[in-house]
């Protein structure tokens, strides 16, 4: 004895329906309406907060780049064409090393960088 279920005709376009409806959503939910995991949000908030610290201690690795009693460490960096070397310049120089910090930070190195020299318009 067989059984079998009777499925009316209308279930199949409509799951169909739903299927193509749901994938389209995501699709236009992440790609168009911002939509993020909770890992990508993640990351973006720790992003931001790097770049918000970066922003807060730049005035502080001025003025310590300003008060360096070698005041030929600051004209070298003015001189010097290279960003890559201005940004090693600043850290080797503890300008970009915060008090209680045992390295340099590179963004900070880089942002104070272009503060103190900044790109020469060609």
């Amino acid at each position: 004895m067989k059984m079998s279920m009777q499925v009316p005709p209308w279930i199949k376009p409509g799951f169909w329906g739903a299927v193509v409806g749901a994938a389209a959503l995501a699709v236009v939910g992440f790609g168009q309406l911002g939509w993020r995991t909770a890992g990508s949000a993640q990351q973006s908030a720790q992003e931001q907060a790097d770049a918000a610290v970066v922003a807060a201690l730049v005035p502080a690795c001025v003025a310590k780049a300003q008060q360096d009693t070698d005041a030929m460490k600051l004209v070298k960096l003015r001189k010097e064409e290279s960003s890559y070397t201005r940004r090693s310049m600043v850290s080797d120089d503890g300008w970009a090393t915060m008090p209680g910090a045992t390295a340099p930070n590179p963004a900070l190195a880089d942002a104070c960088s272009q503060i103190l020299a900044p790109e020469k318009a060609m």
